[in-house]
């Protein structure tokens, strides 16, 4: 952050020093004019950080009454601009920077400036305002929608439009014939093509399927997800909630085709008559994100199938390994686990993480959990053949191969032998074959024992949210050609669909309270095994269990405890169905050990509203300025310190007491 402030500074300084001088407030009485031979010309954008609009022409004076480039790069808007990702973390990055730029360095045509669209703006606002208020921080004023916006008819450009993958779907591709048939294309697909075939999927079968997006890349492309459900777009209860994610290593791509194919394949099916795939969907919500990392996948795609190595795309644009950017909460888990009543699940995110680099697409996969109660997830990666389940992190930080098993080591070990049973290369007992280093364990391994790592998102997932999370590990050849992209398919279909079909063994059930009404939060615990799962916003929960005889609790704060002792019978289909109604009690002198009132337990769970340089303090004040005044600044104040008097009070919030 010190590197970005100073080359800010030398380079803002070398621009000052270069451009014509224009003392402060004259702009505003207009005597800062540029030459009349220069007024009103369509010129090259050639301002850095507003290097990608759709555009390359840009006018000076521009929407601000800025004359030259100079003018603009020494401006607080400009420099506004240069660190929003930082002060944002990440958030609505790079639309806000972008049509920030469309107003900095406007589209000229003809000599003219033309504006940009209203509705891009008013959306913007919408989504981008929280992270605002977030930092205690104004809306931007050159981002007034009214002011230097425009609506279509006024024939205004969409500054966003080479984030968006233009897709169009015609009528007649979505016209189901009489004898429908399931074909898919075995191909490698390019970010457009993906956006494509999901979209019309989704129109195809709209009655049980959507597309939605949970944010963006750091190069601005959609991480596009697929739902399917009997009703796509919300959580139905008691319906259980599974996700599919893949490409999370953009050069690891066998995982992005094959859910990509199975899309399609569940919407074919379902239109077929298919009733494995009508009760799957129609009991299930199934979520694919077949790409979390679409930058690393066009870096690694350019070397082309079957020549990538083992590291070119591997990464997001940020140089980031996104399956170790996830926060570390395995290395506290091991910390705590002798402490009789610490909590090992529903853990916090520590504050300390925020102050590294988290990637935007990171965020946005944490968000994304955090807003859906998924019960069972996998992420599909490549580079050999075997499925891994949690801890991935050893329980001795100097030990990269230990056993460091969950609490839930049976259900785990359950899910990936319902994987590897259905694939017949993974069940293939040879040892010269791929992955067959893993034959003597069953083509199973606890990622710990495999090799240590921390940051990963399956342990993040287990010990953050109720979801159970595995990895698939699907063929030695990341990048594979096409000519093996069918028998990739064949391979793993039905393992696909199997363990979806998972999230169904184990209990549910609903949390109410004496009067019927669901409990929000409440924990099921079962004894002997300490990790506990939590209530929905419809207070309903799924707990997966392998067969056996348990003894289960729900308990909430300020209600009673009940305990139930439950079977689940050896050849078991479904999920058992077990409710609980608690009986409010008087909490005074009662300790909760396990049970944390919600109000305090958000105190520290920061996703949504952390404030990462809160901590920092205050602004150091410049040379002969008043300290008094900038101690009660925001702490996002010192990042505009080279402007002096200049600094943007418009961003300042006011106080309207």
């Amino acid at each position: 952050m010190g590197l970005l402030l100073g080359a800010l500074i030398l380079i803002s300084a070398w621009h000052v020093h270069c451009s014509p001088s224009c003392p402060p407030g004259d702009r505003d009485l207009g005597r800062c004019l540029p030459a009349t031979e220069d007024k009103g010309k369509c010129v090259d954008n050639v301002l850095g950080y507003c290097n990608d609009l759709p555009y390359t022409k840009t006018i000076f004076p521009n929407a601000l009454d800025q004359q030259s480039r100079g003018e603009i790069e020494f401006s607080a808007e400009y420099i506004l601009l240069s660190v929003i990702d930082n002060l944002l973390q990440g958030e609505c990055n790079p639309d806000l920077r972008i049509v920030g730029c469309a107003i900095l360095a406007p589209r000229c045509e003809k000599n003219k400036i033309v504006k940009p669209c209203r509705r891009v703006c008013e959306m913007l606002k919408k989504n981008c305002r929280p992270a605002f208020d977030a930092i205690d921080m104004s809306w931007p004023y050159f981002l007034d929608c009214d002011r230097f916006f425009v609506g279509e008819e006024e024939g205004c450009h969409d500054p966003l439009v080479k984030l968006r993958a233009n897709v169009e779907i015609t009528p007649d591709e979505l016209v189901v014939p009489e004898n429908p048939t399931t074909f898919i294309q075995f191909v490698h697909h390019s970010y457009t093509e993906m956006v494509r075939i999901m979209k019309k999927t989704a129109a195809r079968c709209s009655q049980i399927s959507k597309t939605y997006s949970i944010g963006r890349s750091f190069e601005g492309k959609e991480l596009l997800v697929i739902e399917f459900s009997a009703n796509p777009g919300k959580h139905e209860m008691l319906k259980p909630e599974f996700r599919y994610i893949g490409n999370m290593h953009g050069n690891e791509v066998a995982g992005r085709e094959l859910l990509i194919y199975l899309a399609q394949y569940l919407c074919s099916e379902y239109l077929l008559g298919n009733s494995r795939i009508q009760t799957l969907i129609n009991t299930t919500r199934i979520h694919f994100l077949p790409s979390m990392n679409p930058d690393g996948y066009e870096h690694a795609a350019e070397e082309g199938a079957g020549y990538n190595g083992w590291t070119n795309g591997r990464l997001n644009a940020q140089n980031i390994d996104l399956n170790r950017n996830f926060p570390d909460l395995t290395s506290e888990v091991h910390k705590i686990i002798r402490m009789p009543f610490a909590r090992l699940d529903h853990m916090p995110i520590p504050e300390l993480y925020w102050d590294g680099k988290v990637a935007p697409e990171t965020k946005s996969v944490m968000k994304w959990m955090r807003s859906i109660p998924f019960v069972l997830s996998s992420s599909l990666h490549g580079g050999d053949l075997v499925v891994s389940y949690p801890y991935d992190f050893s329980k001795h930080p100097l030990e990269e191969k230990m056993f460091s098993p969950t609490p839930d080591e049976k259900v785990f070990k359950m899910l990936a032998k319902t994987y590897v049973a259905a694939h017949p290369i993974m069940s293939d007992k040879s040892i010269s074959r791929c992955g067959g280093n893993f034959v003597s364990k069953g083509g199973i391994i606890n990622g710990a024992e495999w090799y240590s790592f921390s940051g990963g998102m399956p342990d993040f997932s287990y010990l953050h949210t109720n979801c159970f999370e595995l990895t698939l590990e699907l063929g030695c050849d990341k990048f594979p050609t096409e000519d093996e992209l069918y028998s990739i398919w064949q391979n793993n279909k039905e393992s696909l669909l199997s363990l979806i079909e998972m999230v169904h063994r184990g209990i549910k059930g609903i949390v109410k309270d004496e009067y019927g009404n669901p409990i929000k939060n409440a924990r099921i615990s079962v004894k002997g095994i300490r990790h506990d799962i939590t209530t929905g916003e419809d207070g309903d929960y799924f707990r997966l269990l392998i067969p056996g005889i348990y003894i289960v609790s729900a308990e909430a704060f300020g209600y009673s405890k009940v305990t139930k002792r439950i079977t689940l019978p050896a050849k078991m289909v479904k999920a058992g169905r077990v409710d609980f109604v608690l009986k409010r009690v008087e909490v005074k002198n009662r300790k909760f050990p396990k049970v944390i009132p919600e109000d305090i337990y958000d105190r520290f769970d920061p996703l949504d509203r952390f404030d990462p340089h809160a901590h920092h303090g205050g602004a150091e004040p410049s040379e002969g300025e008043e300290t008094t005044r900038d101690r009660e600044m925001p702490w996002w104040w010192s990042y505009f310190s080279m402007l002096g008097h200049n600094r943007p009070t418009w961003l300042l919030k006011v106080d309207s007491n």
